[in-house]
């Protein structure tokens, strides 16, 4: 495939291609499960989003392998429904937790969020495993531009280009606000003292010739693959 010049990352400044955290209106794109490695069985909800059009701005390319399908009009982003994978478990008081009906219960608030409710409930019996539910949201994408407020939270790290990336996830809510809510509606104030885990920066202790740095901006190992 020839060499691009239009899907590069930011370095000299401007609006990043890649969403961080904070307050922002959003859609889902499509939805997966991502396996947990270091618990067996437990998995993550992925939200791939994308903010509304922003004026002048020239997003990631929608498919890197064809570029006639153009650019995505606002910033993008893989968000987790939860900082920690759903999974089967405990509390520390000894109450039981079941990972599929803990997923479920995240997708009947989201649905409800979206006003797809009727989705949910027509689901009832459907589906024989919780993957085979996730499956059918996506393909039916009863969220399909639709807009949520959101807050979201995340944790800053090094990326393999060296860029300050992050890993996102749908913040908790509290009794400020709800985490995400329909566009227009009580969502909790993003606050970086409590929604953002900082990379720690480490002193350089020395350079020699064969160094090479680049300015941690915004995210350039960002993919959709």
């Amino acid at each position: 495939m020839a060499l691009s010049t239009t899907d590069l990352p930011e370095v000299g400044g401007g609006l990043p291609k890649t969403i961080v955290t904070g307050n922002n209106t959003v859609k889902i794109n499509s939805v997966y499960l991502d396996d947990f490695k270091f618990i067996p069985g437990a998995k993550h909800l992925m939200l791939n989003i994308e903010t509304k059009p922003i004026d002048g701005f020239e997003g990631w390319l929608i498919d890197k392998d064809d570029e006639s399908k153009g650019h995505y009009a606002g910033q993008i982003g893989r968000l987790k429904a939860s900082q920690y994978a759903f999974a089967d478990g405990q509390t520390k008081s000894g109450v039981p937790i079941f990972r599929d009906k803990s997923l479920m219960i995240f997708l009947k608030n989201l649905t409800n969020a979206l006003g797809a409710s009727d989705w949910f409930i027509a689901q009832n019996d459907k589906h024989d495993t919780i993957e085979d539910f996730i499956e059918a949201f996506n393909n039916d994408a009863p969220f399909k531009d639709k807009f949520l407020d959101i807050c979201i939270a995340g944790k800053e790290y090094e990326g393999k280009s060296g860029y300050t990336n992050h890993d996102l996830w749908i913040a908790r809510g509290s009794k400020a606000g709800y985490a995400y809510t329909e566009e227009g509606g009580n969502v909790m104030k993003y606050s970086e003292a409590d929604h953002l885990k900082k990379l720690e920066v480490k002193p350089v202790v020395a350079f020699d010739a064969d160094d090479f740095s680049v300015p941690p901006r915004a995210s350039s190992d960002f993919s959709l693959d």
